[in-house]
């Protein structure tokens, strides 16, 4: 890629984000020049609408997101959702039967309203950062899978969460989509065909950029889908071996403000 890339995608949590959930001051400046020179910066995470405002205070900038691991596509601007692609009530029945068969403990929550809002069980460990009104402990389970959901969430106490993921994605394999961003055993389903890579190829689409166009940053298993559709895909260095093996070029750690690092390159300070 010897030009600037027409669009940027990157993840949040472990890329664009320090381990203390900051954007540095160097990244928002990147991210401010690569809009001022025309370019597009799409945020593609795992998170959910309800913790994007944070992000866009350290930016100084809103840009568009695609959210809850490709199911929302949302503009900030005008607090809208442009697509949405949920689990239907049918099939989170379908997959948290398949999935307490096989595994007995599991617990679940999801995320409804295009993930303005989280619904879970009774045992299920909540984020510390969850704002009260936006949570609701579900009594019985018919109740928790009775809305479309853009994410179901499962847990099943302390579990290797690669092992973990390919006895989920087992259970459910040609029904949905399972994948984890975290180290804390947690595994994030979507329904089938629902990635970052779909839903950027989507946002791409509706503005005339091609996969070519596009640079993409990540660093855990969900980002690999976005990372192999990207023209170019960039490892942050503490990302997971899935990614590591699969990027064309790893940059520094999020740390070491790595994304920032290598856009510099293209987008240099004035």
């Amino acid at each position: 890629m010897e030009q600037p890339p027409r669009l940027v995608a990157t993840d949040l949590d472990g890329t664009l984000l320090r381990s203390d959930r900051s954007i540095s001051a160097r990244t928002a400046e990147v991210v401010n020049r690569i809009i001022a020179a025309g370019g597009q910066v799409v945020l593609v995470t795992g998170r959910p609408i309800r913790w994007m405002a944070h992000v866009y205070d350290h930016l100084g900038i809103q840009v568009p997101a695609i959210c809850a691991n490709g199911a929302v596509v949302y503009d900030p601007i005008e607090d809208t959702v442009l697509r949405a692609d949920p689990l239907a009530p049918e099939l989170l029945a379908e997959v948290a039967r398949r999935l307490r068969a096989e595994v007995p403990d599991v617990r679940f929550a999801v995320e409804i309203l295009d993930g303005r809002e989280m619904r879970h069980e009774i045992g299920y460990p909540t984020h510390q950062y969850e704002l009260p009104e936006t949570l609701r402990v579900i009594d019985a389970p018919e109740e928790l899978l009775s809305a479309p959901a853009v994410k179901l969430l499962a847990r099943a106490g302390v579990q290797d969460p690669d092992a973990f993921v390919q006895v989920v994605a087992g259970a459910l394999e040609g029904l949905a989509e399972a994948t984890h961003s975290s180290r804390s055993g947690l595994v994030e389903i979507s329904a089938s065909g629902v990635t970052k890579a779909a839903g950027l190829a989507w946002f791409c689409t509706r503005h005339g950029i091609t996969a070519d166009e596009a640079v993409a940053f990540g660093d855990m298993p969900n980002d690999v889908p976005m990372l192999t559709w990207a023209g170019r895909s960039i490892a942050v260095a503490n990302a997971h071996p899935d990614v590591l093996r699969i990027a064309d070029e790893v940059t520094l750690t999020n740390e070491e403000d790595g994304v920032a690092a290598y856009l510099e390159k293209f987008f240099p300070a004035a």
